[in-house]
């Protein structure tokens, strides 16, 4: 298993969109602690294989967040198994992850796989739609959510995930009181040097996924925001 607890940065790669080559490269070799590669839709076997052989020519670790079971991909350093704390629908808690042990059960090395409590506080967010994620309406209320992903499910990761938009604060800072001892992520809409520092002073970890596409200079920027 990997030692994501001295993670203070991640870039999180989406299999479904496209990078070249030496937009990669940047992305790999900036002195981020780890890869995430994971998204909502489109992410299929093929698209997570080519991207996960891409990352591997590089010494980043690489960890594979798991939302289909089509796009199980062997090879991975490690496996972030999100359980959508929050979820609306009930079938986004655990069915998932029965069905995925029905096929995989026997062929699974538990030593690779690291469980998250995911916790869905963008309500325009394509996951919040998908998992029809309950609004998050109080710093309480996310207080709460964290120590039932800690204290009652003991789950090692809370993962606040805004997912496209830079996320409340007093949510967060809510989030890392509930979390106690377990592991903060953070992922959603950092898109400045400034943002990357704000939130890292309150998660763990910060995860910053869209604004590769969009800005690669401004996401390779956050690194040393982050980690000096």
């Amino acid at each position: 298993m990997i030692d994501y607890r001295g993670w203070r940065h991640t870039f999180k790669l989406d299999p479904d969109k496209s990078i070249d080559e030496e937009a990669l490269e940047a992305i790999c070799e900036s002195g981020t602690d780890g890869i995430i590669v994971g998204g909502t839709y489109g992410v299929t076997f093929d698209n997570t294989l080519e991207l996960m052989s891409r990352i591997r020519r590089y010494a980043v670790p690489a960890v594979l967040e798991i939302s289909s079971l089509d796009a199980v991909v062997p090879g991975f350093d490690s496996y972030l198994i999100p359980l959508v704390i929050n979820a609306g629908d009930p079938e986004w808690i655990f069915t998932p992850h029965v069905s995925g042990l029905k096929t995989y059960g026997s062929y699974i090395h538990w030593d690779d796989i690291i469980t998250e409590g995911y916790l869905i506080a963008n309500p325009d967010a394509g996951v919040a739609h998908l998992t029809k994620a309950r609004s998050i309406e109080s710093t309480a209320e996310a207080k709460a959510y964290a120590q039932v992903a800690t204290k009652i499910c003991r789950l090692p990761i809370v993962y606040v995930e805004y997912s496209g938009a830079y996320g409340d604060t007093s949510i967060v800072r809510a989030c890392r009181a509930g979390a106690d001892e377990a592991h903060l992520f953070y992922g959603g809409g950092i898109r400045t040097p400034e943002q990357a520092a704000e939130m890292a002073a309150i998660a763990d970890t910060i995860v910053v996924g869209n604004v590769i596409y969009e800005d690669l200079q401004a996401a390779l920027s956050t690194v040393a925001a982050v980690k000096g």
